[in-house]
C-alpha cells in the first residue's frame, strides 16, 4: 500500500509540474511540491481529480477565488492561501 501511495504521489507531482500552460505548472506544481507529503489518501485522491480538469477552469477558480465546484472549494482555497492570492480567512 505505501508503495502504491508513493507512486500515486510521484505522479501527481508530475502532473501538477506538467499541466500544459506554465502559470498552472508553476501554480499547481509549487503547491504540490509543498503538500502532496502531507497528503493523505482522501486527500490525494481530490488533487488528483483536480489534476484531471481542464486548466481554464482550474485556472479561473484559482485567480478568481469563485466558482469552484463544492468537493474542491477546500482544495483551490489552499492553493489561493499558499499563492497568497487569498487571506487564511477567506
Amino acid at each position: 500500500m505505501t508503495d502504491d501511495f508513493d507512486m500515486r504521489r510521484r505522479r501527481a507531482s508530475y502532473r501538477a509540474h506538467h499541466r500544459g500552460t506554465k502559470e498552472m505548472d508553476v501554480l499547481v506544481g509549487r503547491y504540490a511540491d509543498a503538500r502532496l507529503a502531507d497528503f493523505t489518501p482522501d486527500e490525494l485522491a481530490r488533487f488528483e481529480m483536480l489534476l484531471n480538469l481542464p486548466d481554464p477552469m482550474v485556472q479561473t477558480w484559482v485567480f478568481s477565488g469563485e466558482g469552484a465546484a463544492a468537493e474542491f472549494g477546500d482544495l483551490v482555497a489552499d492553493i489561493r492561501v499558499f499563492h497568497r492570492l487569498a487571506d487564511k480567512a477567506n
